[in-house]
């Protein structure tokens, strides 16, 4: 997998950029920008939501390191299952092969033996 699927912020939400809240947030975009943005928070509440969470942050440095963790976090969570699935995989597949073999070896015995019975 590449390192853009473990980042939780990259096109998280087509309705909303990232960048533009951290802008709003920091006193950063022009009248025109946080008016439009003022819009949008209007008709979504996940935008109200997104900018509640990021205004309880008192340092908006605090932000992208709280971000760079998540990813760690994510990174490793995916990594653990990843591994997990393919112990699984490795470990199941001999067993399967031989259950498989077993009974079609047992059906071939028994169908020897009930012809084999019956006659000629």
């Amino acid at each position: 997998m590449s390192n853009e699927l473990f980042n939780i912020l990259s096109h998280s939400n087509k309705d909303i950029d990232n960048q533009k809240l951290m802008d709003y947030l920091s006193n950063k975009l022009s009248s025109e920008e946080k008016h439009e943005l003022e819009k949008e928070m209007v008709d979504s509440e996940f935008i109200n939501d997104a900018l509640e969470g990021l205004q309880d942050f008192k340092n908006k440095q605090d932000v992208s390191v709280f971000v760079n963790q998540l990813n760690a976090n994510l990174q490793k969570q995916l990594e653990v299952k990843k591994r997990r699935r393919q112990k699984r995989k490795l470990k199941d597949q001999p067993w399967v092969l031989l259950a498989i073999i077993l009974i079609l070896l047992l059906t071939v015995i028994c169908f020897l033996l009930i012809k084999r019975h019956l006659g000629p």
